[in-house]
């Protein structure tokens, strides 16, 4: 087979794992993975043209390790400092000095079964420490667990790790040199690496803004991609001449670029390059894991998938523990950190390279680290369970929080429930207190909880992605519920909730664009706000009125696309204080409840004839059950209430109409 037809069988199964992941609703790096494992086997023979394909992945880690410095800044590195810096670097370096201690005693123990020297074993620990960024981070970002305290651990670590990785990609490749100039192999590196690196932040920030200045200039988005490309691989191809590895540069890359103002820019336009390669990377990791050698090695591939991690576990959750977290919380920040994760490939990939890890053991240790990735979607979905059952105070901490919340709504009635106690949920919640409308807010930011409670504002931590949660803030008697926050996957949980114990609650939900509106509504939401249709009505009055259209046609005009969008604002209901000329003079709402033994009973909505009128039916509500929409031929029944839209003259007639017996 020629290398087109490879890359071709390469694409082939990337397209097929990626697939089967995502009905599977798992990270498409596993697909990667496992379809590497499947054609590993028969692709082998091939081995000239395997590894130009396997070459081209290389550069994914290039930019996995360009998008990580890209997101590294000092701001994000001081406000997470205690969970970085402490449990983050004692994770790190422990795991490294016990995996090291272990490792060498048991090649003493049993040479036969654990043949390595001191350097194989630091390596391997060092991939042990790593983590998978990739699979914990979407999990947790699906489970609204990023600012939950686990969650903040969890990042805090991860976060070291991707820093650490920086001093690995140097001494993995010392470590290579032979035993009598090791001490001189590594004082090389390190001094290499501390003299390019300086250079290179202290005159490369300068250079990269001005010469990517000039470039947008150009306007040309095929001439800043060509820059991008060439600062990443000229920065790699520095860095590999000097020594060191090609990650390496490719991460300084990152960083120059992470402080201008074209970041974002930069982040849009390398990431199709960034999954893709990121993809053949992983097809050639699985490929070096031959199934049949795993077979050979099934009792060592079943101990390495199950001590290291539970090591692993048990190490990161008594330095949670120590560091002052609840044993529950530890628990779960080590259950989310107990697998291998893809920076544990890379070093991996330089051991090999550098012939630091005996033959005999890869494909065991490759097996053990594939699998270890592919359990932890079930562990961290069954972690609560598993939190529950093995600490005893947990369930009890659970509890209290329901309490707390239940305390919190049980004298109130006719409230809002704000998911989301960020910006647009205070926003709201102030102009709730100015109608004197009771509300309670769930949100899982400890830090702001803390401080709007004591603000004397009702709002307390919990999870409006829980049923209980929920029911425990009174989603019965609630007047609505509204969620402020711009995830989706959140938001569905709430209407499932919502529409399964409340359904005649109706529900608000903010979303980022129109995108995902007909799924919102159809999963019960009453009405979907995008933040984009608003931007750009606002955009949109501010230019007309700029340009001379009078405020009083300004304001008519973006109602009347309001009234357009939005089937709530079309028209309003009628009070006590409007009375205004100009009031009586726009459409209003009206409600009209039919006597219960009420004549129209079985008789279709057609036959009242409201168009006439000028008269629309926007919703008809049955007994407690929710808003439905009337057709023509919709049969009414005593006890219905019909919402109309019209003018104050058409709704007096069409009530009149539909009240007659």
């Amino acid at each position: 087979m020629s290398g087109l037809e490879i890359a071709l069988l390469y694409l082939l199964a990337a397209v097929l794992g990626v697939v089967a992941c995502r009905l599977l609703k798992l990270p498409p790096m596993l697909g990667y993975l496992g379809v590497g494992v499947i054609i590993g086997p028969n692709t082998r023979a091939l081995s000239q043209s395997v590894e130009a394909v396997q070459h081209l992945g290389e550069f994914g880690v290039v930019f996995l390790m360009f998008v990580i410095g890209l997101e590294f800044n000092l701001p994000k590195l001081r406000a997470m400092r205690q969970h970085v810096l402490g449990l983050g670097l004692l994770q790190v370096v422990l795991t490294m000095l016990v995996g090291t201690v272990v490792m060498v005693t048991l090649a003493r123990l049993l040479p036969g079964l654990w043949g390595m020297d001191w350097k194989a074993a630091l390596t391997l620990s060092a991939a042990l420490a790593m983590s998978s960024t990739a699979i914990v981070v979407k999990l947790m970002v699906e489970r609204l667990e990023l600012e939950s305290e686990h969650g903040k651990r969890v990042m805090g670590v991860l976060l070291f790790q991707d820093l650490a990785l920086v001093p690995l990609l140097v001494l993995v490749p010392a470590l290579g040199a032979s035993a009598e100039n090791l001490l001189a192999a590594l004082a090389l590196a390190a001094l290499k690496a501390t003299v390019l690196v300086t250079l290179l932040l202290v005159g490369g920030q300068h250079v990269i803004r001005r010469w990517l200045t000039v470039v947008a200039r150009r306007k040309s988005d095929e001439l800043f991609v060509l820059n991008l490309l060439f600062i990443t691989l000229g920065l790699a191809w520095l860095t590999e001449q000097a020594g060191l590895s090609l990650a390496l540069g490719a991460f300084i890359a990152g960083m120059l670029i992470s402080e201008t103002e074209y970041k974002h820019q930069v982040e849009t336009d390398i990431r199709p390059f960034h999954d893709v390669l990121l993809g053949l990377f992983f097809i050639g990791i699985g490929m070096l894991l031959d199934w049949r050698l795993v077979l050979q090695n099934w009792g060592l591939v079943l101990l390495l998938v199950l001590i290291p991690p539970l090591l692993k576990v048990a190490l990161i959750t008594s330095l949670s523990r120590g560091l002052g977290a609840s044993t529950g919380v530890a628990l779960r920040t080590g259950l989310y950190l107990g697998q291998a994760g893809e920076f544990g490939f890379v070093l991996l990939t330089l051991a090999e390279e550098n012939a630091l890890v005996p033959p005999a053991l890869l494909n065991p240790i490759l097996a053990a680290m594939v699998l270890s990735m592919v359990l932890t979607p079930f562990i961290v979905m069954y972690s609560n369970q598993i939190v529950m059952r093995l600490v005893s105070t947990e369930w009890l901490q659970q509890s209290l929080q329901m309490t707390t919340i239940a305390r919190k709504s049980i004298n109130v009635s006719g409230h809002v429930i704000i998911c989301g106690f960020g910006r647009c949920g205070q926003n709201l919640a102030r102009m709730l207190e100015a109608e004197g409308i009771p509300y309670l807010a769930l949100d899982l930011d400890p830090d702001r909880v803390r401080q709007t409670a004591a603000a004397g504002q009702s709002v307390v931590f919990g999870d409006a992605g829980r049923l209980q949660a929920l029911m425990a803030a009174g989603l019965a008697r609630a007047k609505a519920v509204v969620v402020t926050y711009l995830d989706e996957a959140a938001a569905f949980k709430v209407l499932a909730s919502t529409q399964s114990h409340a359904p005649e609650v109706p529900v608000i939900v903010r979303t980022q664009d129109d995108h995902s509106l007909d799924k919102l509504l159809a999963a019960g939401a009453t009405e979907v706000v995008p933040e984009a249709i608003e931007g750009s009505l606002m955009l949109a009055s501010h230019a007309l009125a700029l340009v001379g259209v009078p405020m009083r046609r300004v304001i008519r005009i973006v109602q009347d696309q309001r009234d357009a969008r939005y089937n709530l604002l079309r028209g309003f209901f009628h009070g006590a204080d409007d009375n205004s000329v100009d009031e009586l003079q726009h459409e209003r709402l009206a409600t009209v409840t039919l006597p219960p033994l009420s004549g129209l009973q079985n008789r279709p909505l057609s036959t009242y004839a409201l168009g006439e009128l000028g008269v629309r039916v926007l919703s008809l509500r049955r007994g407690h059950g929710p808003p439905l929409t009337a057709h023509a031929a919709t049969q009414l029944e005593g006890g219905d209430t019909l919402v109309l839209s019209g003018m104050a003259d058409a709704l007096a007639l069409a009530e009149q109409r539909l009240l007659k017996v």
